[in-house]
C-alpha cells in the first residue's frame, strides 16, 4: 500500500507542477533587460502578473500528456535492471488515468 502511495504522490506532485507551468505568462524578455534600477516596478505586487486561466479540456490535455509520457518512459526500460523504476512510472501512470477515468461519465467526480 505505502508504494502505492508513494507512486501516487509523485505523480500527482509532477502533475501539479506541469499544470502550474502551463499557466505562467511568458516573461517579456524586453522589459526585463534593458530597465535601469530607477525604472523598476516599486510597491508589493508591482511585478505580479496574472497567470492563465486553463480550460478543463486544457487540464484534461496535460493530465493525459503526463500519463503517456510516463507509459513510453516505461516502455523504454527493457533491461530486467530497470523493471522496478518500470512498474513505479506505469503506477504513477495509472493514477493519473485513474482521475480522468473518473471525470468522465455520469458527471459525478
Amino acid at each position: 500500500m505505502r508504494a502505492r502511495d508513494k507512486a501516487a504522490v509523485s505523480a500527482l506532485r509532477a502533475t501539479l507542477a506541469a499544470l502550474d507551468n502551463a499557466e505562467a505568462v511568458p516573461v517579456d524578455e524586453a522589459g526585463a533587460r534593458g530597465a535601469a534600477l530607477e525604472q523598476s516596478p516599486v510597491g508589493a505586487g508591482a511585478t505580479e502578473a496574472a497567470r492563465r486561466a486553463l480550460s478543463e479540456r486544457g487540464v484534461v490535455d496535460i493530465v493525459r500528456a503526463e500519463a503517456a509520457e510516463r507509459l513510453d518512459a516505461a516502455a523504454q526500460l527493457t533491461a530486467p535492471a530497470h523493471a522496478g523504476r518500470a512498474a513505479r512510472l506505469r503506477a504513477e501512470a495509472a493514477v493519473l488515468l485513474r482521475f480522468l477515468d473518473e471525470g468522465d461519465g455520469d458527471g459525478t467526480p
